[in-house]
C-alpha cells in the first residue's frame, strides 16, 4: 500500500510539472510553426532521451532529468541560424525579422498564463482548502514602533469594519470609484469586513481610516490609523505600516542542531503559544522569540489535535541579526475543514504579487539577503509539489497554477538565455536595423548559461542540504497515523 502510494505521489507530480513544462514549449513551438520557423527538436527535459521520435522533420522526446524542456529553433538566433539537411551537410536558414521572433519569446510565457487560468477557474468552481487571510479578519501582528500599536491595536484583534475618517480624501481611481457610487454621495460609511483581503482593500482606499475592533475579550472599540503607500509589500499599493494578518506557525521541519530539534518539535506541528502568549502569526513568534536570547522558554505546539508543551533555549543568529530557535515554516499551511472559492483573476493577481515582490527583494540592499536565502531550486520545486500532492488534487492544482505564473514571470526577465533576453536582442535587433553580431550575442548568451546552471547546482545542493532528514513520508493511513494538516504563504525561520 504504502509503495503504491509513494508511486501515485511520483507521478502526480513528474504529471504536473511535465504539464507546467510541455505548455510553456508548446507556446514557443506553435506560434514558431505558425510563423514559418524551422523546428528541429522539441524536448520535455534535458540529456539523454528515455523516448524519441522524429516527425514531420521534427524530433520529439523525453530527457531523463526532468527539471525542464526547450524547443531547438535555429532562427532565434541573430544571423538565422543554421539547420542540417539529409545528407548531413549545414544549412544557412533565412533570416527571421525581429518582431516574429518576439512572438515566439512571448509566447511560452502565454501558454503558462493560459493554463494557469484554466485552473484557477477549476480551483473556484471545486473550491480550496482556505488560507488564514482568506477567512479571518483577525489581526495577526502589530509591530511595537508603529503607530497602529501607539493607539492600542493588538494581535488577536478582529477588525470588523473600516470607514475612511471624515474629510480624508480618497486614494486612487479604485477610492474615487467607490466614494462615488456609495450611498451616501461621498460620506464615509462603515464597510465591514469579511476577512483579511477586505481589511486590506478598504484600507488602502484613504489616507487615514478608523478601525472598529473586537479585542479578544470581546470589548469593541474604534482606532485611528493612517496609511501608507507600500506599507503592504506592494509598490503603489496602501496599507497600514506594521500591521498585517494571521499566519500558521506551522513546521515543516526543525532545523538539523537547533533548539527546536532538541526540544522535540517535529514536521507538522503548529507551534500555538510561546512564553504563555497566544499566537497569531510567524512574525509575532519571531519578535517573542528575539526577546528571549539564551533563555529556556516554555513554548506549546498542537500535535495530532493535542497541546504539548515543550522548551526552547533561542540563540543569536548573526546572519539574520537575531535570536532563533531553528525551524522552517511550512510555506502553505492551510485550513483542510474550511473551503473558499477563490476568484479566478485573484488567484492570479495573488501569485504574480508573490514573485513580483521576491524579484523586488532581491534588489533591495535591507531585504536582499533574506529573501535570497528563501529561494530554492528545483528540489525544492518538487518538494513542494510532493506536499501539495499529498495534501489532495485541489492543492496541487492551486500550486501548479502558482508554478505556471511564476515561471511566466521569470522567463521574461531581460537576461540572455530566457525569453526576456531573446526579446531585448529583438528589440535591439530592430533599433539598428540590422542583425546583432553572432558571435558577441553567443559569447554573451554563454556566460549567463553559465551563470544560470551555476545558480541552479547551487540552489540545488542547499535545498538538498535543506530539507535532508525530512522528506515527506508516504500519507498515513489510518491504522498509521492521523491526517496530517496541509500545507499556503511565505516561510521564515524564527
Amino acid at each position: 500500500m504504502i509503495v503504491l502510494s509513494v508511486l501515485y505521489f511520483v507521478v502526480m507530480v513528474l504529471l504536473l510539472f511535465g504539464i507546467t513544462i510541455f505548455v510553456h514549449e508548446l507556446g514557443h513551438f506553435v506560434v514558431a510553426r505558425k510563423l514559418g520557423m524551422k523546428a528541429e527538436v522539441f524536448s520535455i527535459g534535458f540529456g539523454h532521451a528515455i523516448w524519441k521520435k522524429k516527425h514531420d522533420g521534427v524530433i520529439y522526446k523525453i530527457g531523463w532529468i526532468p527539471f525542464g524542456g526547450y524547443v531547438a529553433l535555429p532562427q532565434m538566433e541573430p544571423g538565422g541560424g543554421k539547420t542540417t539537411d539529409e545528407a548531413g551537410n549545414e544549412v544557412p536558414l533565412p533570416r527571421v525579422a525581429p518582431w516574429r521572433k518576439i512572438l515566439v519569446a512571448l509566447a511560452g510565457a502565454v501558454g503558462n498564463i493560459i493554463l494557469a487560468v484554466i485552473i484557477a477557474f477549476f480551483i473556484f468552481w471545486m473550491g480550496k482548502p482556505a488560507a488564514p487571510h482568506e477567512v479571518s479578519n483577525r489581526v495577526g501582528y502589530v509591530a511595537t514602533n508603529s503607530q497602529a500599536y501607539a493607539v492600542g491595536l493588538r494581535a488577536g484583534d478582529a477588525v470588523v469594519a473600516i470607514r475612511a475618517v471624515d474629510g480624508a480624501e480618497p486614494v486612487g481611481w479604485l477610492g474615487r470609484l467607490v466614494n462615488r457610487i456609495l450611498p451616501g454621495s461621498g460620506e464615509p460609511t462603515w464597510e465591514e469586513t469579511r476577512n483579511w483581503q477586505d481589511v486590506s482593500m478598504l484600507a488602502s482606499l484613504a489616507q487615514e481610516v478608523e478601525l472598529r475592533v473586537v479585542t479578544e475579550e470581546g470589548e469593541e472599540r474604534v482606532l485611528t490609523v493612517m496609511t501608507e503607500v507600500g506599507a503592504l509589500g506592494v509598490k503603489g499599493v496602501r496599507g497600514i505600516p506594521g500591521v498585517d494578518g494571521i499566519s500558521y506557525c506551522s513546521v515543516q521541519f526543525p532545523m538539523k542542531g537547533s533548539s527546536a530539534e532538541a526540544a522535540g518539535v517535529l514536521p507538522g506541528d503548529t507551534i500555538v503559544e510561546f512564553n504563555g502568549v497566544r499566537l497569531f502569526s510567524r512574525a509575532q513568534l519571531q519578535d517573542l522569540v528575539n526577546e528571549f536570547p539564551d533563555q529556556e522558554v516554555p513554548m506549546k505546539v498542537e500535535r495530532d489535535g493535542e497541546e504539548i508543551e515543550l522548551f526552547v533555549t533561542p540563540s543569536f543568529d548573526p546572519d539574520h541579526g537575531r535570536a532563533m530557535i531553528g525551524v522552517r515554516f511550512d510555506d502553505f499551511a492551510v485550513d483542510p475543514t474550511q473551503l473558499v472559492h477563490p476568484p479566478p483573476m485573484q488567484q492570479i493577481r495573488q501569485h504574480a504579487s508573490l514573485i513580483l515582490r521576491t524579484l523586488r527583494a532581491l534588489v533591495t540592499p535591507r531585504e536582499a539577503r533574506t529573501a535570497a536565502s528563501q529561494i530554492g531550486g528545483p528540489p525544492m520545486i518538487f518538494i513542494y509539489l510532493w506536499y501539495m500532492v499529498r495534501a489532495g488534487l485541489v492543492m496541487a492544482l492551486w500550486f501548479t497554477c502558482l508554478l505556471n505564473v511564476n515561471l511566466a514571470i521569470i522567463n521574461l526577465m531581460p537576461l540572455p538565455v530566457l525569453d526576456g533576453g531573446h526579446i531585448v536582442f529583438s528589440l535591439i535587433e530592430m533599433g539598428l536595423r540590422r542583425p546583432l553580431n553572432e558571435k558577441l550575442v553567443g559569447r554573451i548568451t554563454a556566460v549567463f548559461a553559465v551563470l544560470l546552471i551555476s545558480a541552479m547546482l547551487f540552489l540545488s545542493v542547499r535545498d538538498v542540504d535543506r530539507f535532508r532528514g525530512s522528506a515527506p513520508a508516504p500519507a498515513p493511513t489510518e491504522e498509521e497515523a492521523p491526517e496530517e494538516a496541509v500545507p499556503e504563504n511565505e516561510s521564515d525561520q524564527p
